[in-house]
């Protein structure tokens, strides 16, 4: 389930974006998290089955949702978590934002909308 980021994730969230390539720098990654704590158009969302195990991070402009970070904990990868991620953002959404991703998710994304065609 897609559950909002709140301050009392903050370890949990900083933990699963450092799995993020472009995160692994500590000053870089507490920059990020900043920014999602600060700026209302930058939106963090955790996904949570018993625990938290994933995280998607999306900056809103006019009527799109630019996609910039997704990340599921390693011992969960491979079991669809991502793409469960993405349906459910879409959902979120619904017609109001057109998700768009950026260079960093492109080719996850796109994996993603192809095999859920109805997405």
């Amino acid at each position: 389930m897609l559950i909002r980021y709140k301050k009392s994730y903050e370890k949990i969230a900083m933990g699963l974006l450092s799995f993020v390539p472009s995160e692994k720098d500590l000053k870089k990654l507490r920059q990020t998290m900043k920014t999602y704590e600060e700026q209302k158009d930058w939106q963090l969302f955790l996904w949570k089955e018993e625990d938290i195990i994933g995280i998607i991070g999306i900056k809103l402009q006019e009527n799109k949702a630019e996609l910039h970070h997704v990340s599921v904990n390693p011992s969960y990868r491979g079991q669809g978590i991502g793409k469960k991620m993405i349906i459910s953002l879409h959902q979120f959404l619904g017609d109001e934002y057109t998700i768009v991703p950026t260079r960093q998710v492109y080719d996850f994304y796109k994996n993603c909308i192809k095999k859920n065609e109805s997405v």
